[in-house]
This record gives C-alpha cells, sequence and structure tokens, in this order.
C-alpha cells in the first residue's frame, strides 16, 4: 500500500526530473562567458514538524529563465522553533566576512546579500510565520549566518460563548 509520504515524495521527485531536463541546453548559452559566475539550480527537501516534506529551489538559474545576476543564492534553511518561540534562518555563505553582510527586513521578507572579491549572495527568503523585526539577532561565523528572531505570540480574539 503506498503512503502519502511515498506519493509525495515521488510527485516532488518527478517535478524536479523535469525541471532538470528542461535545463539541459542552458550550459550552451553561457561557455565563453567568464563574468556570469558559477551557474546553479537545486533543491533542499526537509521534513516539517508537521510530517510533510517541504521542497525549496535554490540557485542564481531557474530552468524557466535565465540567471538575471551574477550573485550565487545563498543556501537558507528555516527553523521554527515553537518550544523557544523563535524562527531562525540559517544561511551559508562562505568566503565573505561579516562586514561584508547586508540583511534587511521588510514585512516578513528578509533580504541578505554579502560581497567579498567575487564571492557574491543574494537571496529574499519569506518568513511563513509573524515575527518582530526589531527582534532580530545576527551572527556570522565561519561562513554561516544565523538570524533569529521572536515569534509573535497573536492573542486569541472575540468572545468566548458558552454551551448551555
Amino acid at each position: 500500500m503506498t503512503s502519502f509520504f511515498d506519493t509525495e515524495i515521488d510527485r516532488i521527485f518527478k517535478k524536479m526530473s523535469e525541471s532538470f531536463f528542461d535545463a539541459n541546453g542552458m550550459n550552451e548559452e553561457f561557455n565563453g562567458n567568464s563574468n556570469s559566475g558559477p551557474i546553479f539550480y537545486g533543491y533542499t527537501m526537509t521534513i516539517g514538524p508537521d510530517g510533510k516534506p517541504s521542497v525549496q529551489e535554490f540557485g542564481n538559474a531557474k530552468p524557466d529563465r535565465l540567471p538575471v545576476s551574477n550573485a550565487r543564492e545563498a543556501i537558507v534553511d528555516t527553523i521554527v522553533d515553537e518550544k523557544e518561540k523563535v524562527v531562525k534562518l540559517i544561511a551559508e555563505m562562505p568566503g565573505v566576512e561579516k562586514t561584508d553582510v547586508k540583511i534587511l527586513v521588510d514585512k516578513n521578507v528578509v533580504n541578505i546579500t554579502a560581497e567579498r572579491g567575487d564571492k557574491k549572495y543574494h537571496c529574499k527568503v519569506p518568513l511563513q510565520h509573524k515575527v518582530d523585526e526589531n527582534s532580530a539577532k545576527a551572527t556570522y561565523k565561519n561562513g554561516i549566518l544565523q538570524l533569529v528572531f521572536k515569534l509573535v505570540v497573536e492573542k486569541q480574539t472575540g468572545k468566548k460563548v458558552e454551551v448551555e
């Protein structure tokens, strides 16, 4: 018997395979163009706390369009810690220093950029949970940026109705 998980995984890998096959011709357009930087594209998959798989694309080249920048897209993982009531963003950006990293948070979207020599990173990360922008704390060590936000706990509104 096929489980929901097996069916979902099969669907995800089929979509990923189609994307990779569509991108095969992309390399010919960039051969000989040394200014374009590395071209990469891929997926990360994690299992959420609800047990469902979460698939995210990354890279500066998508199968349906050419890269628009020579900046690499940082690989970012988002972790929601309900126990500590925080959201953590962890971004891999080797080759830059903490003084090179710039972070802008606007309306639950985190914009991260970094540049040092030929190492250039850029990514926009939409936050799926409400966070307190003023609570943001960032650390950068050994190529890993960790950004922590406090979750905004919304108080339940409305009127409680007693059942008689």
